[in-house]
């Protein structure tokens, strides 16, 4: 699996569950470590959703938020966030297809290789799927596919990303 087709599993996986989310849920409370925001609620991390969703085109083109963030303020879901959100899906994938990759990803985190970055995203995709399936009682379980290529496009970074806390201490 290339790592483009990593991040369309991953992608496709995380938006498995969030078409799944009833609206009735959107105020719910969501463990304090999912998230950055004071308080956060479903629809808080669904913001957050869209808004990577929305920069992944220009994150694979090269940009970063530092050459100016058009989404910081903007309503990214408006009156139905989860068709919102869906739109937003689209073109991050159509993006990714299009082939047209910079070959370095800029990160507010730092700058990695595409084939670093697609593992990045698609590691965040692929957790945030889980849990907020596994939260919400939404059925869903990862595909043999994309776990085959997280073990493949992840696991070679996993001490590193073990020092930046992303995995806990190897077993």
């Amino acid at each position: 699996m290339t790592p483009a087709e990593l991040f369309l599993h991953a992608d496709a996986a995380l938006r498995e569950v969030i078409d799944q989310i009833d609206p009735a849920d959107f105020t719910a409370p969501v463990p304090a470590e999912w998230s950055q925001l004071e308080s956060p609620t479903l629809l808080g991390v669904l913001g957050r959703h869209a808004y990577d969703e929305a920069w992944v085109p220009d994150v694979i083109a090269g940009h970063a938020a530092a050459d100016g963030d058009p989404f910081a303020d903007a309503d990214l879901l408006g009156d139905d966030p989860i068709a919102s959100y869906d739109s937003l899906n689209d073109a991050a994938a159509a993006a990714v297809r299009s082939g047209l990759t910079a070959e370095t990803f800029r990160f507010t985190y730092g700058d990695y290789p595409a084939a670093e970055g697609f593992a990045h995203l698609a590691t965040y995709r692929a957790f945030q799927a889980w849990v907020i399936a596994k939260h919400f009682g939404i059925p869903f379980h990862l595909s043999p596919e994309l776990i085959a290529g997280l073990n493949e496009h992840v696991t070679p970074h996993a001490d590193e990303w073990r020092q930046w806390g992303v995995f806990p201490p190897a077993i």
